[in-house]
């Protein structure tokens, strides 16, 4: 009962409370893949993760450039596109192509091989997007491959005030609530758009969810602090909201939450684990061809050296994985 009353106590001195700030700083850009560029907000010596995030890239890549074959285990990736189109192929089958405005959420699980492909559009227009890389609870670090392609036209938008627009991704924004199961580790993801300078937002999160904030465009006031385009913005879980104004005209940022997940993580690039010994394992069933990487060992890819526009059409997925 003592624990009880503790637990009402403190969700007590979260409510309604605003939170503050833990860390800030400017992402940089830098070379990943094969000839792409990335705004890199957490997954470098700056922030190396925050639970349940392990990266969060803002990518610009246009052909030849690219992300050729390569593994995942133990994690969730969720991939947005802003601009242009980006085909996608792994070693189950899947493939399909990715849209302005449509997302991606994969469940990497035990084990897959995938390739990620910017299209050659006709207007040279390169594929610009955020890659959201999510820690998998220990439990399901070797559950199956899953993916959830979510378009566009499926993300429902939240129109509270003037000047204020919010995609719902995954979650609840403004009592409007985004389609359920996306990804295994809880998260929630909002895209919001201003289209005036002093326009006000504000965003909820449970009292176990991490949460940030990256500037996509213009420039965001959170806590009577400026925050120009590119920076990440991490908060502590001492709140039960964010909120801020637009501080110049036509802002755009993302608001990210997850779980809070209580476990190590052993990371090895694409490969997260919670012990180097599993890590180890995982290794050698990647270079073995074993435990979900049996169909590794001579796959490869059949976009790995681009696909043109005119070739969508024979990549688009039937039905979800």
């Amino acid at each position: 009962m003592c624990e009880d009353k503790q637990i009402q106590q403190q969700h007590q001195r979260t409510m309604n409370k605003v939170r503050s700030i833990w860390k800030s700083f400017t992402a940089l850009e830098q070379s990943e893949g094969v000839g792409a560029k990335v705004r890199r907000a957490i997954g470098t010596m700056q922030l190396r993760n925050f639970t349940p995030f392990l990266m969060l890239d803002h990518f610009t890549v246009a052909p030849p450039a690219g992300f050729p074959d390569h593994p995942h285990h133990g994690q969730e990736t969720i991939t947005y596109v802003l601009g242009g189109m980006i085909a996608h192929e792994d070693f189950t089958g899947s493939h399909g192509v990715l849209r302005k405005g449509d997302l991606q959420f994969m469940t990497a699980g035990k084990g897959i091989v995938h390739s990620e492909i910017p299209v050659k559009l006709d207007s040279n227009e390169p594929a610009v997007g955020l890659q959201l890389w999510v820690d998998l609870p220990a439990h399901l670090k070797n559950c199956e491959p899953r993916y959830r392609d979510l378009r566009q036209s499926e993300t429902p938008v939240a129109r509270p005030h003037d000047n204020l627009e919010v995609r719902v991704i995954s979650g609840n924004s403004y009592g409007v609530e985004s389609l359920h199961e996306l990804a295994y580790t809880p998260v929630s993801f909002y895209h919001f758009i201003t289209s005036s300078a002093g326009t006000s937002f504000t965003q909820a999160f449970p009292d176990n969810f991490n949460s940030f904030m990256y500037v996509l465009k213009g420039a965001v006031k959170v806590n009577g602090k400026v925050f120009p385009q590119y920076s990440s913005i991490f908060f502590k879980a001492d709140g039960s909201h964010v909120e801020g104004v637009s501080a110049s005209d036509n802002a755009e940022f993302a608001l990210i939450g997850g779980e809070i997940l209580d476990q190590p993580v052993v990371q090895y690039g694409p490969f997260v684990e919670t012990s180097r010994e599993k890590i180890l394992e995982v290794f050698d069933n990647y270079q073995s061809g074993l435990n979900g990487f049996e169909n590794a060992p001579g796959w490869s890819s059949s976009i790995s050296h681009g696909i043109a526009e005119d070739r969508v059409a024979d990549f688009e997925e039937v039905a979800d994985h």
